[in-house]
């Protein structure tokens, strides 16, 4: 969700210089937590394709949203306090908590 991601940014100058015509990372996650779809378009325009290593480790559907609140809560936060760490941190942590409440409570 960061918008300042230098290697992407950079990525994206190979993909749109065609420096690039294969894209080869871990986990798909690495590359982006949400929109691969997109990106996987947008290089496919410029004839580059994205390879994913080790495809996904299984998850079910609990636990991708609460990585997905929490990437979500993080990236807010870090925005709201000017990546203050420790202001991020607890908020997180407070959220982290809450969640587990909620899974306790279900």
């Amino acid at each position: 969700m960061k918008t300042n991601r230098r290697g992407l940014l950079k990525l994206f100058n190979y993909v749109v210089n065609r420096q690039v015509d294969v894209v080869v990372v871990t986990y798909r996650d690495r590359l982006t937590r949400f929109g691969f779809e997109y990106l996987e378009y947008f290089f496919k325009q410029y004839g580059v394709r994205i390879e994913v290593a080790y495809g996904e480790e299984p998850k079910d559907a609990y636990q991708e949203l609460v990585e997905d609140l929490i990437a979500i809560v993080t990236s807010f936060a870090g925005k709201l306090y000017g990546l203050r760490s420790h202001k991020k941190k607890r908020l997180v942590q407070g959220f982290k908590r809450l969640l587990e409440e909620v899974e306790k409570n279900g």
